[in-house]
């Protein structure tokens, strides 16, 4: 049977037929790309309503299409400041009740960032907002902030607290939303937060790794050493993550050639059978001609190989890069780092 849709208004659409106009108007190539985010049971849904709709009146769709924009536009804002943001921006262009009319429709789905008002702060205000809070606080805290931005504010704290903070939030697995929330309360700010599962998983190794990456040089240091005097098992697996065999590909020729030096030629061969042709290459042309064919001619002859093995020999490779940077012999380029080295 036909929908009924030339009959409708805007207002009287279900959003599986306002969603059946939109995938009709966007026209089959962009719906498949739409239809692969979908769940089976949507796609079934909304395919049976455009099967089933026949005619639709071109002011219909032009409102549809509208609605959409409206709504794309708002989600957008809300990325770029905030729903406070977002909804200002629309009342200047939708008037007051479209707005509010607009915001609705998403959030009843939306799920705001907790802290979303402090990660568009200037990290120098974030400092001085939070350095007296307790170092459990401020670990939360920076777990949800841009790796760069917690990085800078990492990296300004008291040097007591710097690893302590760096421990806790590696350590942090998963904050019950109201103790984010009593967090928030207590920081005098208020959020929009629709939580959609019990726990909402922040921190762990990757997190720390990331605002590592960020820091200076000076905090990194102090950070792991103290960390490998508290948590030895802790600290190892994220100097693991710091830095991996892949990451050879950014360093310089010159400091590939102080490398390899260092590498056993049988554990630089088992390395390279898992890395990339682009890796293997940078590799290759810091060697000698002859030195690189036999290197190549010692990977073919291994066959297939372990996974594992091929790892253990990438991390022997790795530990000496960390050796040598350690040492001041070779640089590894670092987020947040400003040191001049002539």
């Amino acid at each position: 049977m036909a929908s009924a849709l030339p009959e409708k208004m805007t207002a009287d659409l279900t959003g599986r037929e306002k969603a059946a106009i939109l995938l009709i108007a966007m026209g089959p190539e962009k719906s498949a790309k739409i239809f692969k985010h979908l769940r089976e049971e949507e796609i079934e849904a909304i395919t049976l309503e455009i099967a089933n709709t026949t005619t639709i009146r071109p002011e219909l769709k032009d409102e549809v299409l509208e609605e959409f924009y409206q709504i794309c536009l708002a989600q957008q804002y809300i990325t770029e400041g905030g729903i406070a943001y977002a909804r200002s921006v629309l009342e200047q262009a939708l008037g007051e009740s479209k707005a509010f009319e607009v915001i609705s429709k998403l959030t009843v789905s939306l799920q705001v960032r907790p802290f979303d008002f402090i990660r568009k702060t200037d990290a120098s205000q974030i400092i001085n907002f939070i350095q007296n809070e307790h170092p459990q606080t401020i670990a939360l805290i920076l777990s949800y902030l841009r790796p760069q931005q917690a990085g800078e504010v990492l990296s300004s704290l008291a040097e007591d607290k710097q690893a302590d903070v760096a421990r806790r939030i590696a350590i942090m697995d998963r904050t019950a939303p109201d103790v984010i929330k009593e967090v928030e309360r207590a920081l005098e700010k208020k959020l929009s937060l629709l939580m959609m599962d019990d726990f909402a998983t922040v921190g762990g190794v990757d997190s720390v790794v990331d605002i590592l990456n960020a820091v200076d040089r000076t905090t990194e240091r102090h950070i792991m050493e103290t960390l490998d005097a508290e948590d030895v098992e802790l600290s190892e697996e994220i100097r693991k993550k710091m830095f991996v065999f892949e990451d050879i590909l950014s360093l310089s020729n010159r400091d590939v050639q102080k490398i390899l030096k260092e590498v056993d030629a049988k554990e630089l061969s088992m390395a390279l059978k898992g890395s990339t042709e682009d890796l293997q290459a940078h590799i290759f042309a810091n060697m000698s001609k002859r030195l690189a064919q036999m290197t190549k001619e010692d990977m073919d002859y291994m066959g297939p190989v372990r996974k594992t093995d091929v790892e253990e020999a990438q991390q022997k490779v790795v530990n000496i890069v960390r050796r040598l940077q350690e040492a001041g012999e070779i640089i590894v380029a670092r987020g947040g780092s400003d040191e001049i080295v002539n």
